[in-house]
């Protein structure tokens, strides 16, 4: 970064979450609005670290039970079979689908858990007061907001299974609580990237060259 460079918290300049509203901020004021949406303003996400920290723990929590306990029951005229995530995959592996198992394992196993450590990657970074590779910091950030969405294939699946066996008649198949153990850990771990301020990333490296 250039050390010569002005940040807009120098300046006395704020940009609202909001509508993103460029405004100038009253060093006596503690209770600023947009004079556009009327949002709040504050230079960082407020309680950014902890609120982040707090989503994250329980994503952590949750993602056990959602590979332990079964996803999705099916029933039959041959009996009933329960399956955890890994145990669908094992199956579509073993079956030939193996591309489909390679979509499920990393949209479902893979992703979730990288996304879980990556944030906390960045939030230790940021506790640690790091000032290097603040671009690649920033970079993990941008990839984890847009595949958080992604997560919820294993969900989506099930669901649409549900929905078409019922009406063959001759099988079922029903959720388990995985699913929702499992769409907990998505939701989570997308509040916590939201709750997450980037900008904290490079607080360091700008206090280091003040």
């Amino acid at each position: 970064m250039n050390e010569s460079a002005v940040t807009a918290s120098q300046l006395g300049l704020c940009t609202c979450h909001g509508c993103g509203s460029l405004s100038r901020l009253v060093a006596e004021s503690h209770d600023m609005c947009c004079r556009r949406c009327g949002a709040a303003l504050h230079l960082r996400k407020p309680d950014s670290i902890a609120r982040t920290w707090a989503l994250l723990i329980a994503a952590y929590i949750l993602y056990v039970p959602a590979n332990v306990l079964p996803m999705m029951r099916t029933g039959s005229l041959f009996g009933a079979q329960s399956d955890t995530i890994m145990s669908g995959v094992v199956y579509l592996w073993h079956s030939g689908s193996w591309h489909i198992a390679l979509v499920v394992f990393i949209a479902s196993i893979v992703v979730p858990l990288a996304k879980m450590l990556s944030l906390t990657y960045l939030l230790i970074s940021v506790q640690l007061g790091w000032t290097t590779r603040s671009l690649e910091r920033a970079k993990l950030y941008r990839i984890l907001e847009f595949v958080g969405p992604w997560s919820m294939l294993d969900v989506y699946v099930v669901l649409i299974l549900v929905a078409l066996v019922q009406l063959k008649g001759l099988a079922s198949i029903q959720p388990g609580l995985a699913v929702a153990a499992f769409g907990a850990v998505v939701v989570l771990t997308m509040f916590a990237a939201m709750a997450f301020d980037p900008r904290l990333l490079w607080e360091p490296k700008e206090r280091h060259h003040v």
